[in-house]
């Protein structure tokens, strides 16, 4: 089994139709307060290394998602372009979860080099926003 790729459009018709779906945004806290998809919850899937300054793994990811939620829970991850959510997504499969998907476009959108949204995102379609935690 692996981790499904979904639209915006899709996790929010699927978040609207099944109560017993899960959106995790696994961005960091502060991009998690300043917007993210209604009802969601936040589990960093890496965060800023004081030290280096770069971007690291959280190690107890797999295992926070574990503590919360079974194996056969529906789960859609999602992140700020789909590049996390990716990650988050595989770790999740790989630790055979059996209903993950991931967002493309995230919740800001997918860009290109130039900077051009290739990837609508959750908040470019106008789809309802909370902040804080």
């Amino acid at each position: 089994m692996s981790a499904k790729n979904i639209d915006p459009e899709q996790a929010k018709n699927t978040l609207d139709g099944d109560s017993g779906a899960v959106y995790i945004d696994v961005r960091t806290e502060q991009e998690f307060q300043n917007g993210h998809v209604p009802k969601s919850v936040n589990i960093p899937v890496v965060w800023p290394d004081p030290a280096t300054r770069q971007m690291k793994p959280n190690p107890d990811f797999v295992k926070t998602v574990s503590g919360q939620f079974g194996k056969d829970k529906k789960i859609i991850v999602g992140c700020q372009a789909g590049g996390r959510s990716q990650l988050a997504a595989n770790l999740l499969d790989q630790e055979g979860f059996q209903d993950v998907s991931n967002m493309q476009g995230g919740f800001g959108g997918a860009r290109d080099p130039m900077g051009r949204v290739v990837t609508p995102g959750w908040a470019q379609l106008g789809f309802p926003v909370e902040t804080g935690q």
